[in-house]
């Protein structure tokens, strides 16, 4: 157990990047970038090398499209680096890998957000004033059209699916789109939450582009009480 506690304990974390760099033991910020689309990668590699620091370097150790992957999280491990995600998601065994390597995971909609985060980190500055807790995760088994209502027969892979959860639905490690929970049934009655191991039928507000093995993470976000 000391062996593991010491082989995590030096990996680089955005919560306490300043410190580390103050003492000393950065001078190097090390990302693993992965991105929807070729266009992003450029734009957030170029950004994030833009950041300026006398105490430490921002390098791109790798970079590539598509889901965070368990190779993506044990690079990062080797290179005490972060992930950055832009518009996409870890799958099943990279977020496994990530708890047990300790390896940070970020992910982002919006590239400001990535660049002033990381900017934050760096100057000591960064105080988030929400975290997002996944609440579950969800699988489209099916696709069922009635009139011009689309509904997403779903099986309940991790955790639960609550009625006033947010959704974010996922294709192919990719984010299509984030929003809100219509309507959660189970057979024809109206429910508040569905547990792991159900299935259920889901709408989605404004969004009807449902396939079958998309997946959907349900998700929160809680104020970060301020010490």
């Amino acid at each position: 157990m000391r062996q593991e506690e010491q082989k995590t304990a030096g990996k680089v974390s955005l919560d306490d990047l300043f410190q580390r760099i103050q003492e000393g033991e950065i001078k190097d910020l090390n990302i693993v970038v992965k991105a929807d689309v070729q266009g992003s990668i450029e734009a957030l590699r170029q950004s994030l090398e833009k950041i300026k620091n006398d105490e430490v370097k921002v390098v791109v150790v790798h970079a590539g499209v598509g889901a965070i992957t368990e190779s993506d999280v044990m690079l990062a491990s080797a290179s005490n680096a972060l992930v950055i995600g832009f518009n996409v998601r870890p799958d099943a065994n990279a977020r496994k890998v990530a708890e047990t390597e300790k390896v940070d995971i970020r992910m982002y909609r919006v590239i400001y957000d990535a660049l002033n985060d990381v900017e934050a980190a760096i100057r000591g500055m960064l105080a988030p004033k929400f975290k997002e807790v996944i609440l579950g995760r969800v699988e489209v088994r099916q696709v069922i059209r009635i009139n011009k209502m689309i509904i997403a027969g779903c099986y309940v892979l991790e955790g639960k699916v609550t009625n006033n959860g947010k959704v974010r639905v996922v294709r192919d490690g990719i984010v299509i789109h984030e929003g809100e929970i219509d309507s959660l049934r189970r057979f024809k009655d109206d429910v508040k939450e569905v547990q792991q191991g159900f299935e259920c039928g889901m709408t989605l507000e404004n969004f009807a582009d449902i396939h079958e093995n998309d997946q959907f993470e349900i998700f929160n976000m809680e104020e970060v009480a301020v010490e």
